[in-house]
C-alpha cells in the first residue's frame, strides 16, 4: 500500500516509511542494547537533513529486500558512544549480529521522528528479515500492516485537499484489491473496510503518544504553576500599591511642576517593566538548576528522551509571561499614582492618601485570593504526595530488597532455541557462583514494569459463560522463582529442575486465578490447558499468593506461571539476583560475567529492583515532586502578601492605634481585632481554594494511586497549615502594632 500511494499520489513531494526495531549494537568491543529505526530510502529526503558526517540513506540504496547493508549513526550516539571520531565511516557496526557498513552520521539535534524513542542507529527497511530473521517474509503481504508513514506536502498544497487526493487512491485500492483477499466476511465488516480512510495530521510534532500520554498530568503542572504566578502577580500588585503609596508626596510635586498624568502613568510602567526585566534575569539561574534537579531525579532513558534545557521559546515565554504580569498587576497601581490630586496630597502634611476605601478593599482582595489560590495549591500538593505515600506502601507480594536485575535478548544476535537455552542455564550457574550471591532465577516477563502476557485457558471443572473472558495472565520463570522473590507457596511446591521439556507439564497459579476458575485451595492436581481445548494436559502443582505483575498500581492478576524450559522458544530473559551484599554492588559483576559468556550481547535494564520500581513510577514522583515545590513556593508568597498587607495596613492605621492605647485600649484586643481581620480573610479565602482543589483533585483522579480527589485528611492538613502559616503571618506585625508608644503614635507623620 505504502509503495503505490508513494506511486500514484500527487499531492505530496514524498512519502516515507519508518519502523523502529529493539536491537543489539555492538561496535569495537562496545555492546549496547537500543534502537534501531528501519527506514525507506526517501526518509531523509523527505525531511529534508543533510548529514553531520558522510552520507545518508538516499534513493541510491533502494537495492531491494536484504540490501544494501549500511547504516547510518544518530548524532548522540556516534558523540556520546563513540566519542565522535570520524573514523568511523566505512567501519562495521554489528546489528543483531549482522554486519553493517557505517556510511555516515544524522545531525546534530535529530533524533527521530517519534517523541520520546530516539534511535542509535538507522538502517534501511529492506534489511528487516535479516535483522530478525524469524519475522516471515511479507513485504508483498497486502494484509499484513506493520509501516508507518509521513510526507511532505507539495508548496501551496493543505492537509484537506491532501487527504481528499489520497483517500481517493486509497479508497480504490483497498476495495479493488485488498477486499477481496479477506475470506468469510459478514457484511458489518465489510462495510467498515470499505469506509476506511487514511487519517492526515500535521507531522510537526512526529509520530508519538508520548504528547497524549503526559496532557493531563502536564496540564495540572501548568494549572499549579499558573497559580503560583497568580499568588506573585498579587503579591507585586499589593507591593506596588504600597510603594506608590509612599511615594505620593514625591509624585503631587512632579504634577504641581507639570508632570502630566501620562507622564506619571508611563513613569510608573517602565519602573514597573524595568523591575519584570530584572526579576526575569535573575530567574534564569534558578531555572537552570531546578531543571538539574529534575534530571536529576528521572530515569536515565526518560531523561534523554525529553529536552531539559533552557531554550529560546522557553525563555522568550517565561519573558513574555513576566511583562504580561507586572503590566496587568502594575496597571492598578500606576493609574491610582497617576491620578494623584497634588493639592490634596501636599495639603495633608506628607501624609498619603492612598490607604482610601477603594485601593484598601483592592488590596485586600488581593490578600483574599492569594490565601485562595495557595489554598489550592497546597491541597493538590498534598494529593499527589499522599499518593505517592501510598505507592511507597504497597505491598507487592514479594520481597524486591536486596535484588538485582538485568536482561538479555540474545535471539537479536541469531541465536536459536537450542542456544538460547544453554545460554540461559549457563548464565544462572555462572552468576549463582558469585561472591555473595543467594540465589538466581529468570522471568520471561519482567516484573512490575507494565508489561504482560496473556492467555485464554481451559480449566478442569471450570466453563466460562463469556465469549469475550480474557482468560489469565503468565509467565514463564526459571526454577527457583519463588524462592528468590519470596513469593509465599500456599499449597503444593515449587519448581524444580526435573521440570523440563519431556517432563510432565505442570503450572502454579495464584489464589486470584484459583477463585475466578472456582479451583479454591483444592487447585493443586488439577489440570488445565492454553486456549480453549478439551486436552487439559499442564497439572496445577501449586498455589501462591497474589502478587503484583504489571504495575505496583494495579492489583494483582489472576495469574500462572510456567516452567521456563517447558515454555516456546523466548528470545529475551531477565534475570534477578538475590545477593548478601547491597545489589549496587553486583552490577560491575553481572555484566563482566554476561560479557565473559558472550562480548557481543548488551546488558539491558541493569539496575536494582527498587530503583526499576522507582523509575516505572517516574510520572508519579515528578508530578509530586513539582507540585509539593510549587505548593510550597505559594504558601511562602502568600505569607509575605498577607504579612505585607497587615503591616502596611498597621502603618498607615498608627495613629489610630495610638489613639485607642491612649484611650485604654488593651495590647490584646488591638492584636485580636488586626488578627481577626486576617482570620476571616482567610475563611472566604481558603473556603474558595478548597472548592477549586476538589474540582481539579477530580480531575487528576485518574494520577492519583488508592485516593479521590476530595480526600478529608488531605484537605484538612493543607487548611492547617496555611491557617498556622497566615496566623504567624499575621500575628507578628499585630504584635507590633500592639506594643506601639501612643505619644509617639499620635505624634506620626
Amino acid at each position: 500500500m505504502w509503495l503505490d500511494l508513494q506511486r500514484e499520489q500527487t499531492a505530496f513531494a514524498g512519502i516515507a516509511a519508518h519502523r523502529g526495531l529493539d536491537s543489539n549494537l555492538a561496535y569495537r568491543g562496545q555492546t549496547q542494547a537500543g534502537l534501531t529505526q528501519l527506514i525507506s530510502p526517501s526518509y531523509f529526503e523527505v525531511l529534508q537533513l543533510q548529514p553531520a558526517l558522510g552520507r545518508l540513506i538516499g534513493p541510491q540504496d533502494d537495492l531491494g529486500v536484504g540490501e544494501p547493508k549500511v547504516a547510518v549513526l544518530s548524532y548522540r550516539y556516534w558523540r556520546t558512544r563513540l566519542g565522535g571520531s570520524p573514523d568511523v565511516l566505512d567501519q562495521i557496526i554489528r546489528v543483531n549480529g549482522q554486519p553493517l557498513t557505517i556510511i555516515g552520521v544524522a545531525p546534530a539535534g535529530f533524533e527521530g521522528t517519534s517523541l520520546g524513542n530516539p534511535p542509535e542507529v538507522y538502517a534501511p527497511l529492506s534489511l528487516r528479515w535479516s535483522l530478525t530473521p524469524d519475522t516471515p517474509r511479507d513485504d508483498t503481504d497486502r494484509l499484513s500492516h506493520w509501516v508507518y508513514l509521513f510526507g511532505r506536502l507539495h508548496p501551496g498544497q493543505d492537509i484537506a485537499s491532501a487527504s481528499n487526493e489520497i483517500n481517493r487512491f486509497y479508497s480504490r485500492v483497498t476495495n479493488d484489491v485488498e477486499l477481496p483477499l479477506f475470506r468469510g466476511l459478514d457484511d458489518s465488516t465489510r462495510a467498515q473496510i470499505q469506509a476506511r480512510q487514511l487519517t492526515l495530521a500535521p507531522g510537526a510534532r512526529g509520530q508519538s503518544t508520548l504528547a497524549s500520554a503526559s496532557v493531563t498530568p502536564m496540564r495540572l503542572l501548568l494549572a499549579v504553576a499558573g497559580l503560583v504566578l497568580l499568588v506573585a502577580c498579587m503579591n507585586t500588585a499589593n507591593l506596588m500599591l504600597a510603594r506608590a503609596s509612599a511615594r505620593m508626596g514625591e509624585l503631587a510635586l512632579r504634577a504641581s511642576l507639570g508632570a502630566s498624568r501620562a507622564q506619571l502613568l508611563r513613569q510608573q510602567l517602565v519602573e514597573s517593566l524595568l523591575l519584570a526585566l530584572l526579576g526575569g534575569l535573575a530567574s534564569l539561574p534558578v531555572a537552570a538548576l531546578c531543571l538539574r534537579s529534575l534530571v536529576a531525579i528521572m530515569p536515565a532513558d526518560a531523561a534523554s528522551a525529553i529536552d531539559l534545557r533552557l531554550n529560546p521559546l522557553a525563555l522568550q515565554f517565561a519573558f513574555v509571561a513576566a511583562l504580561a504580569s507586572i503590566i496587568v498587576f502594575g496597571l492598578f497601581p500606576a493609574l491610582h499614582a497617576a491620578n494623584t490630586a497634588p493639592m490634596l496630597t501636599l495639603r495633608g502634611n506628607g501624609q498619603t492618601p492612598g490607604a482610601g476605601r477603594a485601593t484598601g478593599r483592592f488590596r485586600t482582595l488581593l490578600a483574599g485570593a492569594q490565601i485562595a489560590w495557595s489554598m489550592t495549591s497546597r491541597a493538590l500538593a498534598g494529593l499527589f504526595v499522599q499518593s505517592l505515600n501510598n505507592l511507597a506502601r504497597v505491598d507487592v507480594g514479594m520481597q524486591v530488597d536486596s535484588i538485582a536485575t538485568f536482561a538479555i535478548s540474545p535471539a537479536r544476535n541469531g541465536y536459536d532455541r537450542d542456544h538460547n537455552a544453554r545460554l540461559y542455564q549457563q548464565l544462572e550457574a555462572e552468576l549463582a557462583a558469585l561472591p555473595g550471591v543467594q540465589s538466581v532465577t529468570t522471568s520471561m516477563v519482567p516484573l512490575l514494569t507494565g508489561s504482560d502476557w496473556g492467555s485464554g485457558v481451559s480449566v478442569e471443572g471450570y466453563r466460562s459463560r463469556d465469549p469475550n473472558d480474557p482468560g489469565a495472565l503468565y509467565n514463564a520463570v526459571g526454577a527457583g522463582f519463588l524462592r528468590t522473590m519470596q513469593i509465599p507457596l500456599l499449597a503444593g511446591r515449587d519448581f524444580v529442575a526435573a521440570d523440563r521439556g519431556g517432563a510432565p507439564r505442570v503450572a502454579i497459579v495464584n489464589r486470584r486465578f484459583a477463585d475466578k476458575f472456582g479451583l479454591g485451595m483444592q487447585a493443586v492436581g488439577k489440570h488445565m490447558a492454553l486456549g480453549q481445548t478439551e486436552k487439559l494436559d499442564i497439572e496445577i502443582i501449586g498455589i501462591i499468593e497474589d502478587a503484583r505483575y504489571q504495575s505496583v498500581k494495579l492489583a494483582s492478576p489472576p495469574q500462572f506461571l510456567l516452567p521456563r524450559e517447558q515454555s516456546d522458544a523466548i528470545d529475551s530473559m531477565t534475570f534477578y539476583v538475590r545477593a548478601a551484599l547491597p545489589p549496587e554492588r553486583l552490577t560491575e559483576s553481572l555484566t563482566a560475567t554476561v560479557r565473559r559468556l558472550d562480548p557481543d550481547l548488551p546488558v539491558e535494564s541493569l539496575s536494582t529492583l527498587p530503583q526499576q520500581i522507582r523509575g516505572n513510577l517516574v510520572m508519579e514522583r515528578f508530578v509530586g515532586l513539582l507540585s509539593a515545590a510549587f505548593a510550597t513556593l505559594a504558601t511562602l508568597l502568600a505569607a509575605g502578601g498577607v504579612y505585607g498587607m497587615l503591616s502596611y495596613h498597621v502603618a498607615q492605621r498608627t495613629r489610630e492605634v495610638g489613639l485607642r492605647l491612649a484611650l485604654g485600649a488593651p495590647p490584646a484586643q488591638i492584636r485580636r481585632a488586626l488578627v481577626a481581620q486576617v482570620g476571616r480573610l482567610y475563611v472566604v479565602g481558603g473556603l474558595m481554594g478548597l472548592a477549586l482543589a476538589v474540582l481539579l483533585g477530580h480531575l487528576a483522579k485518574s494520577l492519583l494511586f488508592e485516593l479521590e480527589g476530595h480526600d478529608a485528611g488531605v484537605l484538612i492538613g493543607a487548611a492547617l497549615l496555611l491557617a498556622a502559616v497566615s496566623w504567624f503571618a499575621a500575628w507578628w506585625p499585630a504584635r507590633r502594632a500592639a506594643r506601639i508608644d501612643p505619644l509617639v503614635a499620635l505624634r506620626w507623620d
